[in-house]
């Protein structure tokens, strides 16, 4: 089956199964090209409204992270058949207004019965077919910059164990109901040409991915990367989730960690994420212009990191 996708072609299709990227992409015009991307889930919280509020921030991250504006979208929802009615309404209203803070509306969508819920958007988005992000577009001597602290894996793990304190549990919902539009934007209108959104992949696998289609390196410096409140006690302690374990075997071999940093450390930057932040790749010059952006709309960002020429590893992590 995969032979027979991959053997669809067509010049206005910028993005499709031959990249590794956050969203398909179709060009419409010289000015125009449409983003197109799904994501749901099972609930990671316990509130119906805000499990629907980072459902949909989480879908609308992957049109942000190509540099585009989302413009409409269709719910996906599996939902227990005895679900109480105002449990799922709120689940929807949740979504809905998300992506109305996005600028954006929802026009309809699909349900089905199943035993657990999953809920999730599929999302259209446009942007300039010369101003994409895309995990191939960094350049060595760009600076990295995130916008999200890190280890929502950690501390929903934590949650359902019971072990985590509850101010770590409401900050890390406030962050993952977080859009990233204003990071996206700025980027786009700087000269940036390399982004992804930092998910289920952890950051380090998501990174492995840009250093991958940029045939780059990227180096990141550990005490640079900002982390939620309580998430370097929870790793001590080894909380992690499956996904984390899984993002480890699988990227371990392309990653160098120089410098004594511990293990819980370390499985820190496997971590599986959702609704993270962007990973993206900023031209140094304009790191400046990039800061008072941000100040402006008082959005947060961290530098952590730059691009360097292609090394024996894609990761290279310092103290």
């Amino acid at each position: 089956m995969q032979e027979i996708f991959s053997t669809v072609d067509h010049p206005d299709l910028l993005v499709g199964l031959g990249a590794p990227d956050d969203a398909a992409v179709y060009r419409l015009d010289d000015e125009r090209a449409l983003i197109f991307t799904t994501d749901f889930f099972t609930p990671i919280v316990d509130d119906p409204y805000q499990y629907g509020a980072i459902a949909a921030a989480n879908a609308l991250s992957d049109v942000y992270a190509m540099g585009g504006t989302p413009l409409l979208a269709l719910t996906i929802a599996a939902l227990p058949p005895d679900l109480p009615l105002e449990m799922s309404g709120e689940i929807m209203h949740g979504l809905a207004e998300k992506v109305r803070q996005a600028g954006a509306v929802i026009a309809g969508g699909h349900t089905i019965q199943d035993k657990e819920p999953k809920v999730g958007l599929a999302v259209i988005g446009l942007a300039h077919p010369a101003r994409l992000l895309t995990k191939a577009g960094a350049r060595p001597g760009e600076i990295l910059i995130l916008t999200k602290p890190l280890g929502t894996g950690c501390i929903t793990t934590a949650a359902k164990r019971d072990q985590a304190h509850v101010a770590h549990i409401s900050k890390a919902i406030e962050w993952m109901s977080r859009l990233n539009r204003e990071a996206a934007g700025i980027a786009v209108s700087l000269g940036a040409h390399a982004a992804t959104d930092i998910t289920g992949f952890g950051l380090l696998g998501h990174a492995s991915e840009i250093a991958a289609a940029s045939q780059v390196t990227l180096h990141l410096q550990f005490e640079r990367l900002p982390w939620l409140d309580g998430v370097r006690d929870y790793a001590e302690q080894w909380i992690f989730p499956g996904g984390s374990i899984a993002n480890r075997e699988a990227y371990q071999d392309g990653v160098r960690f120089d410098g004594d940093l511990p293990e819980a450390a370390q499985m820190l930057l496997f971590d599986a994420q959702t609704s993270g932040g962007l990973l993206i790749a900023l031209p140094a010059d304009q790191l400046d212009a990039f800061a008072a952006g941000m100040a402006a709309c008082m959005a947060p960002w961290w530098p952590v990191g730059m691009v360097r020429e292609r090394e024996s590893t894609a990761i290279l992590v310092t103290p």
